[in-house]
């Protein structure tokens, strides 16, 4: 990573900073964005790894919709569902659910295409049930085909 994104220490640093250099190093903004992603969800406290990588999804796909809607936009919906379930079942209800999750699109847009929950699913096969597991690759199977496409 830059130095000069290392240099950010709040996801507020990240975010001003990619502002400051968007139109002449996108590059460098997106890994600005990407780090306050980061730095949000180290702040959590997630328990796990793969809490840690869902809860980095969920910071990522707000600032997919706050990007989108050109305001600041939480994602309540999934974060009364992990209040309510807990992270990891949370990303098993969602990742089950039979309609394509709206925001990965978006997050391939703006290079944080890992950070979708079938991603995190994925790379932690232990941690979820075999349906969960199933579906993940499958979508990410299905979104890979549409890139190629």
């Amino acid at each position: 990573m830059d130095e000069r994104v290392t240099r950010c220490k709040t996801p507020e640093e990240c975010e001003q900073f990619a502002i400051n250099v968007q139109d002449r190093l996108p590059g460098l903004a997106q890994a600005a964005r990407r780090r306050a992603v980061e730095l949000k969800a180290a702040l959590y406290g997630a328990a796990t790894a793969a809490e840690h990588e869902a809860i980095q999804a969920v910071y990522a796909y707000e600032r997919v919709l706050s990007e989108k809607r050109g305001k600041t936009v939480r994602a309540s919906r999934t974060w009364q569902m992990i209040k309510r379930l807990g992270i990891i079942p949370a990303v098993e209800k969602v990742v089950s659910r039979k309609d394509e999750a709206s925001g990965y699109t978006t997050l391939i847009e703006m290079g944080m295409s890992d950070l979708a929950f079938e991603a995190v699913v994925c790379r932690h096969p232990s941690v979820f049930s075999a349906e969960a597991l199933k579906r993940s690759h499958e979508r990410l199977d299905e979104w890979e085909r549409q890139e190629d496409a």
